[in-house]
């Protein structure tokens, strides 16, 4: 099953949060509003922010702020953030780190996939991910396939 981490879900929704109000945030306020440990936002909030999502300030009156809007930034930009490059298999991203990449010719395949997931990433903004759902055309329907 393919599947962002928790780390990442919780990064999301760290960047969603941040930018509903544009408001300057602890981790302890974010960590709250979220509902995850303050450690886990501290980590989550480290990562962004040295990735350029967004502004650390210190002090007793600091915190964590975005650097653009919701609309400018992508949902791939905080995978990438958290994951490193998008990719569904080692080979999408370089070469050399395959075992069976002498044996195998899938590898130009498996980047035409992690290409297009990558852009079906690109093409969602935060500020689309934080819209009531009343604002959405709905729910996708997926098909879903099961290995039997």
């Amino acid at each position: 099953m393919l599947r962002i981490s928790k780390l990442t879900d919780y990064a999301i929704l760290v960047m969603v949060e941040l930018t509903r109000e544009g408001e300057m945030l602890s981790a302890q306020a974010l960590a709250e509003r979220i509902h995850v440990e303050t450690p886990t936002a501290s980590k989550v909030l480290k990562l962004l922010a040295g990735n350029g999502l967004l502004q650390s300030y210190r002090g007793p009156s600091g915190g964590y702020q975005v650097s653009r809007s919701a609309s400018d930034i992508s949902v791939a930009e905080v995978i990438a953030a958290i994951e490193g490059p998008i990719a569904m298999t080692e080979c999408s991203v370089e070469e050399g780190l395959c075992s069976q990449e002498d044996n195998c010719d899938l590898r130009s395949n498996w980047q035409r996939i992690s290409l297009a997931v990558a852009q079906a990433l690109r093409d969602v903004s935060l500020a689309e991910m934080s819209a009531p759902v009343g604002s959405s055309p709905g729910p996708l329907s997926i098909k879903t396939l099961s290995a039997t």
